[in-house]
């Protein structure tokens, strides 16, 4: 998360960005908290989506990190069972022309490996919960309220760390939240960030 927060940083340095909105989602929502601790003046407003400040404080049932740790498989069928952890059941079957709309191109061949070494960089975190309250920047928490990737507690506990955030938890959504209601997300950023 370190070096990733400093990928970032020298990125926007490269890029002479000053000072940027930042958007960080589930593991990017740590990258996001790195940099705004390690370089607060880079930061404008900090928007957290479906995020924590560690990951072992709510972690997800176990069988939901079996799943997303498991690499073997048909692409295809790993694929099905994603789609299943970052949305809701339900959701899922009464909004198929959705999913096929926002997933119709493949979504190219992951490397197990990649995929391992995410987990493992999460798992390595040390994670903010002690740095947190030192945050000055406004702060957007957001997540859907049925995450099962990372729960909803987590987001919760994140932002009442945060001494200047606000929580906003969408009910019938997980951890693709913008994926299934992009309009209400995007207004809700906006506002936010219109603010």
């Amino acid at each position: 998360m370190e070096q990733f927060s400093e990928d970032t940083y020298e990125l926007l340095v490269a890029l002479n960005i000053e000072k940027a909105h930042v958007l960080g989602w589930s593991m990017g929502a740590s990258i996001a908290q790195e940099l705004a601790l390690r370089h607060p003046e880079v930061v404008n407003k900090l928007i957290l989506y479906a995020s924590l400040c560690h990951p072992e404080i709510f972690p997800p049932e176990p069988k939901v990190l079996s799943k997303l740790e498991n690499t073997l498989g048909i692409p295809s069928d790993k694929g099905f069972e994603w789609l299943r952890l970052i949305f809701p059941a339900d959701w899922i079957k009464s909004n198929q022309d959705r999913i096929r709309e926002v997933f119709q191109r493949p979504l190219g061949k992951m490397n197990p490996d990649v995929i391992l070494k995410q987990a493992e960089a999460i798992n390595k975190w040390e994670g903010s919960c002690n740095r947190i309250p030192f945050l000055k920047h406004e702060t957007l928490v957001i997540d859907g309220k049925d995450d099962l990737i990372l729960p909803a507690e987590n987001s919760a506990y994140l932002a009442s760390k945060l001494p200047n955030s606000k929580l906003i938890l969408i009910p019938d959504a997980g951890h693709g939240l913008m994926f299934q209601n992009p309009d209400k997300f995007n207004l809700i950023v906006n506002l936010f960030l219109d603010q």
